[in-house]
């Protein structure tokens, strides 16, 4: 049966707990007609052999791929070549979609050729619901008003045609540039969980480096 739906994940450094439940998440999708390509940036901590050794387990369902560190923009620039779903898709190592994400995903398509989505965020305090704002880092925007990287889902050829930049707000950027070419929304749909708490995050570095300036 041909792919449906092509779903990349780019790692680097990422415990293998938190891997773990991403592909979980994926695997464990009411939707089934998926691939799960996993690109390994570069990986130089052990959590790589776990990372491997769970991928074997589930090689009728996952590609792994390894390259030397470039970058997620870069990662998933190559997963996109690698892919061969009619639709792609993205989720962070460290986040997780609700087992209904893809066919929720898929039901918007009908009128779409690219959608982004506001996430069920994870936080421990309610600054972390704010994030650097790409047009002037020294600002902070609610997650809800930013297009994030992992909620992106649209056809092929919108990922083909656009390729995503190594900078800061690489995901807005992308998605500005396809509502130029094509029919572009942002959606309610909430099945995309996204952890704000972890201080590992590009995210929150940038706060934390933001605060250290200040200071």
């Amino acid at each position: 049966m041909k792919v449906k739906v092509s779903v990349l994940m780019a790692v680097y450094n990422t415990e293998f707990g938190l891997v773990k439940r991403a592909i979980d998440s994926v695997l464990s999708q009411g939707y089934q007609n998926f691939e799960l390509i996993i690109i390994d940036d570069g990986s130089v901590d052990d959590s790589q052999k776990d990372l491997l050794s769970y991928v074997i387990q589930n090689d009728e369902k996952i590609t792994y791929v390894r390259h030397k560190n470039k970058g997620q923009s870069e990662s998933i620039n190559r997963g996109i070549m690698l892919s061969k779903g009619e639709f792609i898709t993205i989720i962070d190592a460290d986040d997780e979609y609700k087992p209904n994400h893809l066919e929720t995903c898929l039901q918007e398509m009908t009128q779409n050729d690219l959608i982004a989505s506001v996430t069920e965020t994870i936080v421990n305090h309610d600054g972390d619901f704010y994030v650097p704002d790409r047009f002037n880092q020294n600002k902070l925007i609610h997650v809800d008003k930013c297009i994030l990287f992992a909620t992106l889902f649209g056809k092929k050829e919108v990922f083909t045609s656009i390729s995503f930049e190594q900078k800061y707000g690489a995901d807005a950027h992308f998605y500005e540039m396809a509502s130029h070419k094509y029919k572009v929304n942002k959606v309610n749909s909430r099945t995309y969980i996204y952890y704000r708490n972890s201080p590992t995050s590009i995210c929150s570095k940038l706060k934390q480096r933001d605060f250290a300036n200040a200071n």
